[in-house]
């Protein structure tokens, strides 16, 4: 009879998570990027940035933040939780740094997007952990693009924008509570 054996992440593979947010999960960002914007390149401006922004950056980045998580086995629910939440942040923390630095845009703006990010990233991770990736990708896209959407309009984004936060704020920590010490096989 073989021994099946678990794992569970100690702080320094928590650690390589968070940064993956960055050394994977944005250059794949960047690379599928690049073919998005050049789909959209023949649009007028403003529809090409709405077709970027709003509906490919979406699908590409909750993908590329999940995108190392598929490699975990022999997890519990809640360390796959937990993994996929760390590498949002770190993710989250890159964009923060490129938007603030690079961009110049206001810090109380772009704060709560690095937990948007963790969030979005967790309740994907939430999926895989109990074997729904899908309807939890979706999730975390649709709330994706609401607030894309709704940043795309400005003030606009205190309405459908802080809804979507606000909603992916509560379904991670709904999440994470549903969560389980049960291994995912």
């Amino acid at each position: 009879m073989q021994r099946v054996t678990h794992h569970r992440p100690d702080l320094r593979e928590k650690l390589f998570f968070c940064i993956s947010g960055f050394i994977i999960s944005v250059p794949l960002t960047l690379f599928i990027g690049t073919f998005t914007d050049q789909l959209c390149a023949v649009m007028p401006i403003f529809y090409a940035t709405l077709c970027t922004t709003a509906i490919f950056t979406p699908f590409i980045e909750e993908f590329a933040k999940v995108y190392p998580l598929f490699y975990r086995h022999g997890e519990t629910e809640k360390s796959i939780f937990t993994l996929g939440f760390l590498v949002g942040l770190g993710f989250g923390i890159s964009e923060f740094f490129v938007y603030i630095l690079v961009l110049g845009a206001p810090v109380s703006i772009r704060l709560p997007m690095i937990f948007f990010h963790a969030a979005s990233t967790s309740i994907a991770a939430y999926g895989i952990a109990t074997k729904r990736p899908a309807r939890f990708y979706l999730t975390a896209v649709v709330l994706h693009f609401s607030n894309n959407f709704s940043a795309f309009f400005g003030t606009f984004w205190f309405i459908g924008g802080v809804a979507a936060v606000a909603i992916a704020y509560f379904l991670s920590w709904r999440f994470y509570r549903k969560t389980s010490e049960r291994f995912v096989d």
